[in-house]
């Protein structure tokens, strides 16, 4: 039946969204006269309301409730407001539907939206008793349903904005339309309304903003300290000076908007400067927080502790000259105690301590160094009675420590004792084999110095051509073919390297030779086994042997080398000089005797015309007993053929020098403070300066 209800004035609502906002919305009014009603939801308000007394509410819902029980309508009490719920109004809310036929209880709050969907559902299934019978949850119970549902629909929302919105300029209008058909979105709009939906987004664009600017202070402050260092990099400038001064000077300096930028508007992070990008200098009113304020501080401090390790540097280098207890040699171990002080070790860790000493030390040895050098050459007689590249026997080396030993310059080296007998055994050879390379200045040798400026002024011809040839114009080269079987080069090969220079120079009445070997064992035919090279022009041959196969092997290798360079116009190798060595024999299975090998070779020697050294008389002592001497009296036959053939040049003689206009001897000592060019300057700028035709690196 059709009941006739009163509701002037009363708006019709259709979403969460009108609460509040009614004039936002379009208003439709209920309308009033009859209408047709199934039930009823009488609701009582369980609220501590502001002049209100519970117990009339009750006495007046009581009444409304008798005139809604004549309808025989379903009716379901609702309990509203229960987020501020009063337990005393509830209790007796209860008991008061206990007391009308039992009437099914619904305790909501439409703030929280909690069981609001369940008082229509109640009433519903009390008017349709087909559907299924509502559970009805208690407001506690449901209200945390509702938070933990709200809250897994905030966190998906949550997640969907941060996965669209990466910019914190983005707008509400924009972005809302790209999550409208998300699930996300609507699932969380429901249960919450677009306001708080809009609130989370405005939240989360001003976090990338935060985010945004604290990237770009962090960015600014890391770069102050270089400013600072750039700016203000002087310690006396700014020690006296109150922060508020550092600035005024910061504006003064010229690089000053290199670094900084002012802002017509501040605070910087204020402004439209966060999103200028470009612009990476430092924004000028940064200066006045606590950030930057520090990091000063911290550059001040810097600049005072950098300056007083200067100073303890300072001191301790000063401690170290002037202590008597400082010795060339003595380790830092015996030498800590006497120099350091705790001032030392609160400003400065011990291994820059280490560092400095080392310095010293290596400073004060070479000084050592000089000054025995020095006083070996005022005792120079007492090398004169000296075999000729004899090394002085104990009793000699006694005698000159016991001449030497009163003087200072000999004591200062106490602690390199080891390095004080080979600077003796380094003056004795200076003494018998005078050149640049014995020199004790080398590489500040006199002589080294005039060849130097000499060579610096001019290329010589000769020098031009064997530019590719020769490393270095001063040093002779020794191509040298080593031939021999069975393994015979290489081990000979490697005897000699092992008497060179690191850098295979050799040295033959006291010159150095570069020494280039070429140890061959197979088909001399093959162009591997060539005797020369593109690159390798050989001055001899050494030719091995210590059996009848090997010494079979180094003929036949002659005569094809020899065939292979008839007719041809390089075939300097028909007169290359040949030296024939028989090698000691390490046992003989085949039971040849060294007497038929020495006679043997002795003949193939005759017929090859070439040089034979039998070990039975000044031949080679071959493996671990091979003598210094000998190979060096090899080698200089095989320069003496060398420059018989005029293969390379040789140093000039006194034939070159005749051909010289003026001829200037020059005595001068090495290390001595003298310039060298003082000298030979005014003679080398002269007009009629110009190189020497007989070679020479020393003569013009």
């Amino acid at each position: 039946a059709a009941t006739k209800l009163a509701s002037a004035e009363k708006l019709m609502y259709f979403c969460t969204d009108q609460l509040g906002l009614e004039q936002d919305f379009e208003q439709k009014q209920m309308p009033d006269g009859k209408l047709l009603v199934d039930g009823f939801l009488l609701c009582v308000d369980v609220s501590r309301g502001m002049n209100r007394n519970f117990d009339d509410q009750l006495k007046f819902v009581s009444n409304l409730y008798n005139q809604l029980a004549k309808t025989k309508k379903p009716i379901v009490v609702v309990l509203t407001k229960c987020d501020e719920g009063v337990e005393r109004y509830i209790r007796d809310a209860h008991t008061f539907a206990l007391s009308k036929k039992n009437l099914q209880v619904v305790e909501t709050s439409a703030r929280s939206n909690v069981n609001v969907d369940l008082a229509f559902s109640t009433l519903v299934q009390l008017i349709d008793k087909s559907r299924g019978k509502t559970k009805i949850i208690p407001y506690f119970e449901a209200l945390k349903q509702q938070s933990q549902q709200i809250a897994a629909a905030k966190d998906k929302y949550e997640w969907l904005v941060s996965r669209i919105v990466k910019n914190h300029n983005e707008t509400w209008s924009n972005v809302s339309r790209k999550m409208q058909s998300s699930p996300e979105y609507q699932d969380y709009v429901y249960l919450e309304g677009t306001q708080k939906a809009k609130k989370l987004f405005l939240q989360h664009v001003h976090r990338l903003k935060q985010e945004h600017i604290e990237r770009r202070r962090k960015m600014y402050l890391a770069v102050l300290p270089q400013v600072f260092e750039a700016l203000i990099p002087d310690l006396d400038e700014i020690d006296h000076l109150s922060y508020v001064k550092v600035e005024k000077l910061l504006e003064t300096k010229p690089d000053f908007l290199k670094w900084f930028v002012v802002l017509e508007e501040t605070p910087w992070d204020a402004t439209s400067h966060i999103d200028n990008m470009e612009n990476e200098r430092v924004p000028f009113d940064l200066m006045d927080t606590e950030p930057a304020k520090q990091l000063y501080d911290a550059h001040l401090e810097k600049l005072r502790n950098e300056r007083k390790r200067a100073e303890m540097r300072r001191a301790f280098k000063e401690n170290l000259e002037t202590s008597p207890f400082i010795t060339p040699g003595k380790p830092w171990e015996e030498a800590r105690s006497f120099i350091m002080n705790e001032d030392f070790y609160m400003w400065l860790e011990e291994s820059i301590y280490m560092d400095i000493y080392s310095k010293h030390q290596k400073q004060i040895i070479e000084k050592a160094k000089e000054e025995f050098q020095e006083l070996l050459l005022e005792y120079s007689e007492l090398f004169y009675e000296l075999e000729l590249d004899a090394k002085p026997s104990k009793e000699k080396m006694g005698v000159i420590q016991d001449v030497l030993g009163e003087e200072q310059r000999f004591k200062a080296l106490q602690k390199l004792q080891a390095e004080r007998d080979a600077l003796i055994l380094k003056h004795i050879h200076f003494v018998y084999h005078p050149t640049k390379e014995t020199c004790p200045s080398c590489p500040l040798c006199v002589d080294s110095k005039i060849e130097h400026l000499i060579s610096s002024r001019f290329i010589r011809p000769s020098e031009r051509n064997q530019k590719n040839l020769l490393s270095d114009p001063n040093i002779d080269r020794i191509n040298l073919v080593i031939l021999g079987k069975d393994g015979l080069a290489r081990e000979l090969a490697n005897e000699i390297r092992a008497l060179c220079t690191n850098d295979d120079r050799y040295v033959i009445e006291g010159k150095m030779y570069e020494l280039s070997l070429r140890p061959i064992e197979g088909n001399v035919r093959l162009p591997v086994n060539s005797f020369q090279t593109p690159t390798f022009q050989p001055h001899g041959c050494l030719c091995l042997y210590n059996s009848k196969e090997s010494l079979s092997y180094v003929v036949e290798s002659i005569e094809k080398s020899r065939e292979s360079t008839i007719g041809r116009r390089d075939n300097h190798l028909v007169h290359l000089p040949l030296t024939l060595i028989l090698v000691n024999k390490r046992g003989d299975a085949s039971g040849e005797t060294l007497h038929s090998l020495i006679q043997q070779g002795q003949q193939i020697a005759s017929k090859l015309q070439c040089v034979f050294l039998d070990p039975a008389s000044a031949g080679i002592g071959y493996g671990r007993n091979i003598n210094e001497k000998q190979i060096s009296q090899v080698l200089k036959g095989l320069l003496d053929s060398k420059r018989n053939l005029n293969l390379v040049s040789s140093t000039s003689s006194i034939k070159d020098l005749a051909d010289v206009d003026l001829r200037i001897v020059m005595c001068l000592m090495c290390g001595d403070p003298f310039n060298v060019d003082d000298v030979l300057l005014p003679i080398l700028q002269s007009q009629t300066y110009r190189p020497s035709p007989c070679g020479s690196s020393s003569s013009v």
